[in-house]
C-alpha cells in the first residue's frame, strides 16, 4: 500500500505517527489508538498530558468503514473560544480504496467541578450548556491529495484548562456523512497514465511515472467501482500485445541444410518471448496488485491477472499450431541428440518444459509424443543390442540409459513423465528380453560367480513386472542341472560330498548378496537341491556319511575344533535334502562303529555334537542306537577296571595285556563271526575273561568279534626294537615268523584260519604297503598263489611305534553291498509296519488310498512294486485279505 497523508495550513510541531488503515471493503473495523492531547496556555503554558485514550469508530455506511491513527494538537488563548484564530487542529489520515474521510467529533468529559485557567468564566459558560462540564470545540482541517482530490474534515475537541488529575474521559469517533466524488476526467486521465506504464513495460523502456503513484491510482478507481472496466482494459492490451507476437513465430525460416541449427535458433527465440512475458506480466501484475486483490478474488469466474496472462500466451502463440509443432519438434530433437551422447543446452529444455506446464499443455502437446518417440527408440535399441553384445555388456547399458533417463526427469523433464518413461524403458530393453537375456547368460554368470554382475541382473529384472518370476524359475533349472552334474556321474564320488558343500556355498552366497536374501530364492533353492540330489538314490547318504567319517577320524589336522563345527553345520545341511536317511545312519553307524572300537576318534566332543545334530533333525528314535553304542564304551571302561583288580588277584603268568570291549548287539552293526587259531596264551585269556564276567552277568552270551581286534607287538630288527600296532589277523600272521624263517601263502592260510580274502590284504598290507616288515617273493603289488614271505630284518623307520594300515578297516564291495542290503531289509519291516497300522485303524481300504497313506508315514522312498510286493506279503501271512467281492480293496484280519 501506498499512504498519503492530508496536512492542516498550519502544522505544528508535534510529532505525527501514521498507522495502516484497514481494507475499505470491510463492513466494520475497529482500532485501539493512542492519543495525546496538548494543550498550552501563552499566559502560564500549563500543560496537561491525556495517556491511552481507546477510540472505536464505526460507521454505518454500506460502502466504506475504517479507523485512522491521529494525533491531535490544539493551543489554546487566555479566551478559549469555538472561532479562535490561534486554535489549530491537525490530522495525519492515510487514503485507500474505497476509504471515506473521517470527521471526528470528540467529546471529553470530566468529572471535575473547577477549573484553575484564567478563562474560567469562559469555560463555565459553555459549562452550562453541556452537562457534564463538556466543552466542545470544532474545528476544520483541509488536506490536499496529490492526486487532485479534496477532503473536509470537522472535528470537536473538548478541553479542560483545569481537571483533576484520574478523570473519567470518554472519546467518541463518528464517519463522514457524505462521500468524496471524483473529479471530473480523472478515470481517462488515470487510466491513461496506466496504459502508457503498461505500454512500457511490454517495450520494455523506462515508465515516467511513479510505481508507488500508479499503484495508488489502481486503488483509487477500484474504491469508485470501475474495477470492471480497468480489467477489462488491461486484457485488452495485453492481448493487443501478445497477438502481435505471433508473426514473428509463424514466418520464422526454416532450410533443410541447416534445420538442426534453426531450430534451436527457434527454440531460443520462443523462450526469449516467453521469459519476457512472465517478466512482462510480474511487473504489471504488481502495479495492478490492488485490483488483483479485490476485484478478481470477489470474482471466481475472472482469471487473476497472471492466469490471465499465460491463457492468452497459451492461446495466441503457444496454441498456434504451426508454432506448436515446430516447438516440439525441436524439444524432441534436442532430447534425442542428448541420448545420442550429444552435449545440448539443457537450461533451455528446462526453460521450455517448464512453460509447456505453466501453461497446462504439457501432457498434451509434449508427453504423449515423447513418450511415443521414446519407445520407438529403445525398442530398436534393444532388438540390436541384444544381438551386438554379451549379456553383462548389455545389462551395464540398460542400468546406464536408466539412470540418464532418471537425470532427465531431475533436470528438464516433468515430474508426472516419470512413471511412464522409466516403464516404457524398462519395457522396451528388459521386459521384451528377459527370456532371451537369461537363456544367453544367465549359466555363464553362475559358473564363473560374477557376483556384481548378477547383483545388477536381479537389480533390473526387479524393476519389471514377472522378470524376478522368470529370474527365479531359470534359476531353479540351472541348480537342477549343475546339481545332476555332481551326484549321477559316478567318477566324481570321491569328491561329490566336497562339490556339493562348495555348491551350497557358493548358491548360499549368491542368495545373499545378489538375490537380497528373498525367500522365494531360498525356497527355490532348497527344493532343486532335494529334486537333484536323491536322483541317484542311496548313494549320496552312503557318501555323506563316509565324508563325516574322515572328519571325525583322528589324525584329521585340517581344521580346528570350531572350523570342524561349521563343517558339520553345513553337512547337516546337505543331509536334510537326503531321502534316505535310513541310508546314511546305517553306514555312519559302522564308521562310528570302527573309531570307537579301534580309537580312532578325533574328539568324542565333535562326535557327541554330531549325534546332537542327527537327534534334532530325525528324533530320538533315529539316534537311540548311536547313544547305546557311546554307552557301551563307557560301560567297558568300567568292566576293564574291575578286570584288571580280578587278574591281580588270580596271579595269571605271562605278559599280554587284554582289553575287551562289550558291545551290545542291537546296538551295533552286525558283524560276521569269523573263527581263527589264535595263540595258547590269547585263547587262556578270553576263558579267564568270559569266567570273570559271566559270574558278573549271569545268563548272558558272549561272541568274540575276531574282525575287530587289533594288537600292540614288540619286534626286535637290525636297527632296534620297534612297537608294531597292527590288526588280530597282522598279528596272527607276524607271530608265525617266531617260528620258522619262511612261509608260503598256504601255509599262513593254514596255520592261522583266516579267510583267503581276507589273507591276501593282510599280507598285502605287510610286505607291499609302506612299512614292510615282511619281505615278498616274488615282488609285486599283489599277493598270488605260491608267493613266499620272510621276516624283513632290514626293516628300518624313524618312529619307534609304526601302525601299519589296517586294509580291513577300508569297505570292501561285499560289506557295501552287506550293508545296504540290511537297510532295504529294515526298510521292509518299517513297511510292513505301516501297512498293518493303517489297516488296523482303518479296517477296510481301497489299494489306492492305502498306498497314498503308506506314502505319508515312510521318510524314504519306496517303488510302487515293492510296496505291492509287501502287501502281498501281507496277505499270505494272513495280516490282511482281500475283498471277496471287490480285489482292489483290502479287509483287515484281527
Amino acid at each position: 500500500m501506498f499512504p498519503t497523508g492530508f496536512s492542516s495550513p498550519n502544522p505544528p510541531a508535534a510529532a505525527q505517527e501514521v498507522r495502516p488503515a484497514t481494507d475499505g471493503n470491510t463492513s466494520s473495523n475497529s482500532s485501539c489508538k493512542k492519543r495525546k492531547l496538548n494543550n498550552s496556555s501563552n499566559s502560564n503554558s500549563e500543560r496537561e498530558e491525556f495517556d491511552s485514550i481507546s477510540s472505536c469508530a464505526s460507521s454505518p455506511s454500506k460502502n466504506t468503514s475504517s479507523s485512522s491513527s491521529s494525533v491531535i494538537s490544539t493551543s489554546s488563548c487566555s479566551s478559549s473560544g469555538v472561532a479562535s484564530s490561534n486554535h489549530h487542529l491537525q490530522k495525519k489520515l492515510r487514503f485507500e480504496d474505497s476509504v471515506d474521510f473521517i470527521g471526528l467529533d470528540v467529546k471529553m468529559a470530566e468529572e471535575s467541578s473547577s477549573s484553575s485557567s484564567p478563562a474560567a468564566s469562559s469555560q463555565q459558560q459553555h459549562q452550562q450548556q453541556l452537562k457534564n462540564k463538556s466543552l466542545l470545540i470544532s474545528s476544520v482541517a483541509v488536506g490536499h491529495h496529490a492526486n487532485g482530490l479534496t477532503k473536509a474534515a470537522s472535528s470537536t475537541v473538548s478541553s479542560f484548562a483545569n481537571s483533576k488529575p484520574g478523570s473519567a474521559k470518554k472519546l467518541v469517533i463518528k464517519n463522514f456523512k457524505d462521500k468524496p466524488k471524483l473529479p471530473e476526467n480523472y478515470t481517462d486521465e488515470t487510466w491513461q497514465k496506466l496504459k502508457e506504464a503498461v505500454e512500457a513495460i511490454q517495450n520494455s523502456t523506462s515508465i515516467k511515472y511513479n510505481l508507488e503513484e500508479l499503484y495508488q491510482a489502481v486503488e483509487n478507481l477500484c474504491s469508485y467501482k470501475i474495477s470492471a472496466n480497468l480489467y477489462k482494459q488491461l486484457r485488452q492490451i495485453c492481448e493487443d500485445h501478445i497477438k502481435a507476437q505471433i508473426h514473428q513465430f509463424r514466418e520464422y525460416p526454416f532450410f533443410f541444410c541447416c534445420w538442426q541449427v534453426k531450430t534451436v535458433l527457434f527454440l531460443k527465440k520462443i523462450d526469449k518471448c516467453w521469459q519476457d512475458h512472465c517478466r512482462q506480466m510480474i511487473m504489471i501484475r504488481s502495479i495492478f496488485l490492488f485490483l488483483d486483490r479485490t476485484y478478481v478474488l470477489q470474482n471466481s469466474m475472472l482469471p487473476s491477472i497472471w492466469d490471465m496472462g499465460l491463457e492468452l500466451f497459451r492461446t495466441h502463440i503457444i496454441s498456434d499450431q504451426k508454432v506448436q509443432n515446430k516447438t516440439i519438434d525441436g524439444i524432441l530433437l534436442l532430447i534425442e541428440r542428448e541420448r545420442n551422447g550429444e552435449a545440448i543446452d539443457r537450461s533451455l529444455l528446462r526453460s521450455l518444459l517448464s512453460m509447456l506446464s505453466d501453461l497446462q499443455i504439457y501432457q498434451d502437446s509434449f508427453e504423449h509424443r515423447f513418450l511415443e518417440e521414446t519407445n520407438r527408440l529403445y525398442a530398436a535399441e534393444g532388438q540390436r543390442l541384444m544381438q551386438e553384445r554379451e549379456v553383462p555388456e548389455y545389462l551395464h547399458h540398460v542400468n546406464k540409459r536408466l539412470e540418464e533417463e532418471a537425470d532427465r526427469i531431475i533436470t528438464y523433464l516433468d515430474q508426472s513423465t516419470q512413471k511412464p518413461l522409466i516403464a516404457t524403458v524398462e519395457k522396451q530393453l528388459l521386459g521384451e528380453h528377459l527370456t532371451a537375456i537369461l537363456q544367453k547368460g544367465l549359466n555363464h554368470l553362475l559358473d564363473e560367480n560374477r557376483i556384481q554382475d548378477l547383483s545388477l541382473l536381479y537389480q533390473l529384472f526387479s524393476r519389471v513386472r514377472g522378470g524376478v518370476q522368470v529370474l527365479l524359475q531359470h534359476w531353479i533349472e540351472y541348480i537342477k542341472a549343475f546339481g545332476s552334474t555332481i551326484v549321477i556321474n559316478p567318477e566324481k564320488d570321491k569328491t561329490m560330498v566336497q562339490e556339493l558343500l562348495d555348491f551350497k556355498d557358493k548358491v548360499d552366497h549368491i542368495i545373499d548378496v545378489c538375490f537380497l536374501k528373498n525367500e522365494k530364492f531360498v525356497n527355490a533353492m532348497k527344493e532343486a537341491f532335494e529334486t537333484f540330489i536323491n536322483k541317484r538314490p542311496n548313494k549320496p547318504a552312503e557318501l555323506i556319511a563316509k565324508y563325516v567319517d574322515s572328519k571325525l577320524r583322528a589324525g584329521n589336522k585340517e581344521a580346528t575344533d570350531e572350523e570342524l563345527e561349521k563343517m558339520l553345520d553345513k553337512i547337516m545341511i546337505i543331509f536334510r535334502f537326503i531321502y534316505g536317511k535310513d541310508v546314511f545312519e546305517a553306514f555312519y553307524k559302522k564308521d562310528l562303529a570302527k573309531r570307537l572300537l579301534v580309537g580312532k576318534s578325533a574328539s568324542v566332543d565333535a562326535e557327541k555334537s554330531m549325534l546332537s545334530k542327527l537327534k534334532h533333525e530325525c528324533g530320538a528314535a533315529f539316534t537311540s542306537k548311536l547313544e547305546g553304542m557311546f554307552k557301551d564304551m563307557e560301560l567297558s571302561k568300567d568292566i576293564m577296571i574291575q578286570f584288571k583288580q580280578y587278574m591281580q588277584n588270580q596271579n595269571v603268568p605271562g605278559n599280554i595285556e587284554l582289553t575287551v570291549n562289550i558291545l551290545t548287539m542291537g546296538y551295533w552293526p552286525t558283524y560276521v563271526p569269523m573263527e581263527v587259531h589264535l595263540p595258547p596264551e590269547m585263547v587262556k585269556l578270553q576263558e579267564i575273561f568270559k569266567t570273570f564276567y559271566l559270574g558278573k552277568h549271569s545268563g548272558r552270551k558272549l561272541q568274540w568279534q575276531s574282525t575287530l581286534g587289533h594288537c600292540v607287538l614288540k619286534a626286535e630288527f637290525k636297527e632296534g626294537k620297534k612297537e608294531l600296532q597292527v590288526s588280530l589277523f597282522q598279528t596272527l600272521v607276524l607271530l608265525m615268523f617266531n617260528e620258522g624263517e619262511e612261509f608260503s601263502l598256504e601255509e599262513i592260510k593254514q596255520a592261522t584260519g583266516i579267510e583267503d580274502g581276507e589273507l591276501r590284504r593282510t599280507l598285502q598290507s605287510l610286505a607291499c604297503g609302506k612299512a614292510r616288515v615282511l619281505t615278498k617273493s616274488p615282488k609285486g603289488k599283489d599277493v598270488e598263489d605260491g608267493d613266499k614271505f620272510t621276516c624283513n630284518d632290514d626293516f628300518r623307520h624313524k618312529l619307534f611305534r609304526i601302525k601299519i594300515n589296517q586294509i580291513q578297516m577300508k569297505e570292501t564291495v561285499e560289506e557295501q553291498a552287506s550293508t545296504t542290503e540290511r537297510v532295504f531289509q529294515d526298510r521292509q519291516y518299517q513297511i510292513d509296519a505301516a501297512i498293518v497300522r493303517i489297516m488296523k485303524m482303518r479296517k477296510t481300504l481301497s489299494h489306492n488310498l492305502l498306498v497314498s497313506e503308506v506314502y505319508n508315514q515312510l521318510k524314504f522312498p519306496v517303488k510302487p512294486a515293492d510296496l505291492k510286493k509287501r502287501i502281498e506279503s501281507l496277505i499270505d501271512r494272513d495280516y490282511m485279505e482281500r475283498d471277496k467281492e471287490n480285489p482292489n480293496q483290502y479287509n483287515y484280519i484281527a
